[in-house]
């Protein structure tokens, strides 16, 4: 798949979070990695570097205006916020499978 072809579709809403990101952004670099030497999911991750880390930023979107069953819709706002992604990337799964039956 091309990179520009990615779309992140995620159920989390970052403002419904509970973070306190006003403390995370006091926190120094070594509170930071002690915290993370005492998480039991970073034990894997202790020489973990970003150095080859890519930016991936999604395509450009156009806002159109179609009509769609009232269940369909009902059903991918009951998932809650980013639902309008969700669908994009339902879209875009049967773009892909439609392309590859062609080829």
């Amino acid at each position: 798949m091309k990179e520009k072809d990615i779309t992140v579709v995620s159920r989390d809403d970052p403002r419904r979070g509970k973070t306190d990101w006003a403390k995370v952004a006091k926190l120094t670099d070594e509170e930071i990695e002690a915290a993370m030497a005492k998480d039991p999911a970073w034990a894997d991750y202790d020489d973990a570097h970003w150095s080859e880390a890519v930016l991936v930023i999604p395509p450009k979107k156009k806002a159109i205006s179609i009509r769609v069953d009232e269940d369909v819709l009902d059903f991918f706002r009951q998932e809650g916020v980013g639902y309008q992604r969700r669908i994009n990337a339902v879209l875009r799964s049967y773009m892909q499978q439609r392309r590859k039956k062609r080829a």
